[in-house]
Parts: C-alpha cells; structure tokens; sequence
C-alpha cells in the first residue's frame, strides 16, 4: 500500500489496509447483518487472499471482495458455501461514486498476492473462544478444548436423552458439519474419528444438534462451527487411503449430495458450485 493504515469505509464495514494484511471491522448498527456483529473483525493476511474483485452492486453502488483461498478460513470452511450473499463477511458494499478508489485497492491488494493454490493450513484467525449457543433440542458450548451438549428434555429425542449430555475433547474429533439453520434439517454435527458409530439423522445422533425456528441462528452456531473446526485441525489427521483421499462413508456422501442438491434448487448454490461440489464429493467414494 502506499500508506499504512488507509482505510475503506463502505455500508456495515471499514477495511483497512495494513503491509500485511486487511482488517475488517464490522460495525455495530441495527441494520448491520447479525453475523457481522458477532465476528467484530477479521484480520485477513494477504497470502491468505486468492483474488480480489470489484462489480457492480444494487441501487447504485459497488461491492469490492476477497476471494480468499480455499481451505485458508476455518469460518468459510465450516459455512462450505451456504451463506447467503448479504452474509458474506468478505464483500464491502460501497455507494458507486467510490468505484474509482475501490478500483485502486483493488489493483493494490492484487498486486501483493502471491498464491490462488488451496491452502494447507488456516491463515485467518477462528472465532474466539468460550462460545455457545442454544439448538432446538440443547444447548452447546465450546471452551476451546471441549465442545459440550446438555440436552433438552423439551427438545431432545429419545435416543439422546438415553445417551445423556455429552463431551467432545477435539482429540476425538475429524471435522465439523454444519448445516445452515436456514434451509431444511439444519444443525451442527460434531464428526467422531470413528464415523462408523454415527446415526444418519442428526435428531438420533447424540454428536449432533438440530436447529429450528429462532434456534442455532446462524450468527451463533457458524462461528461456533468454526471454531470447534479451528481446534481440531492441528490435531491428528484423518486416515487416507493409499491414493491421498479421505475415506468416507459413501451413506454421508449420498446424504451431503442430497443435501447439496436442496441448496442447488433454492438457489443458494450455482450450477457451477454444485457441479464442481458434487464431482468433489464423488472424487471422495
């Protein structure tokens, strides 16, 4: 940049542009997405950006957005494509009069990138920690260490309030699943290194909490999602067959292609996603 510390002020976020990195600080407003709120600010170093676009937005403005590299963001990970475009913490929406100095810090973020390749490590920061929140049929948290579930008797199916409150050490876990509160079945399902033990149906599955109406909202349980997922990273890695891919139940294939399907048809996922998803997950069997 040609100076430290200039700053971008749009709708609901200010970027500011450091030698580094970008720090986006999220504003506080009534109208400001919940998730936005929620995550205050990410800092996002360069090297975890793949690209950096301007278009233009709706009733006469501009959106600048970084693109970042795939696997560099635990948060972006853990959403595996379900937010929806005003949710997107990494668009800046700004009055189209701005498009001209927009064009420059576009031109002057790219010309400090150094690598579009996926990444092997997450470069952005997870979601700080303790975290928690309240799913249709229990409440979670997540210390760090240790993600908990007490059930609801209200809530809870049978099957866990016979299995009774659970914890997760993330040493036990291979991944997170989170399914948007804002589509069908949504939840959060916390995935054993053992998946062979896992019911289908998060309602069955004691790893797992359901959402519904006014519970697990998005700016709550995706941030949790990401940080439990964050925490379990630099643990052990999950069993690889000879050729390199992760094995995998091919019922959780077929349930996340069905899954991926819903989202296709609601128009929250592109033809060009979904293809490209789906031939991902098939690559998996």
């Amino acid at each position: 940049m040609s100076r430290m510390g200039d700053v971008l002020a749009g709708f609901h976020a200010a970027w500011e542009f450091e030698s580094d990195s970008v720090l986006i600080r999220y504003e506080r407003g009534l109208r400001t997405p919940k998730l936005f709120q929620a995550l205050g600010e990410r800092r996002v170093p360069y090297r975890a950006i793949a690209d950096v676009t301007l278009t233009p937005g709706r009733r006469g403005t501009v959106v600048l957005r970084l693109e970042l590299r795939s696997g560099a963001d635990p948060l972006l990970a853990a959403a595996a494509g379900q937010l929806k475009e005003g949710s997107d913490p990494y668009r800046l929406v700004l009055p189209a009069e701005r498009e001209t100095l927009a064009e420059y810090y576009r031109d002057e973020v790219r010309d400090r990138l150094t690598d579009s390749e996926a990444a092997e490590e997450f470069l952005v920061g997870a979601p700080e920690v303790p975290l928690q929140f309240k799913a249709y049929d229990g409440k979670a948290s997540f210390d760090g260490k240790i993600a908990h579930f007490r059930w609801f008797w209200t809530g809870a199916s049978s099957a866990k309030w016979k299995a009774g409150d659970q914890s997760f050490p993330v040493t036990e876990l291979s991944g997170v699943e989170w399914r948007s509160p804002e589509v069908f079945e949504g939840h959060l399902r916390l995935l054993r290194r053992d998946s062979s033990q896992q019911p289908a149906q998060a309602d069955q599955d004691p790893a797992a909490v359901v959402f519904g109406l006014g519970y697990g909202p998005v700016h709550e349980s995706l941030p949790f999602a990401a940080a439990v997922l964050a925490a379990v990273r630099p643990a052990e890695p999950v069993a690889v067959t000879p050729a390199g891919t992760p094995r995998r139940d091919p019922a959780d294939i077929a349930e996340r292609i069905r899954h991926l399907g819903e989202l296709h048809q609601a128009g929250l996922v592109t033809d060009e996603e979904f293809a490209g998803k789906k031939a991902e997950l098939l690559a998996e069997l």
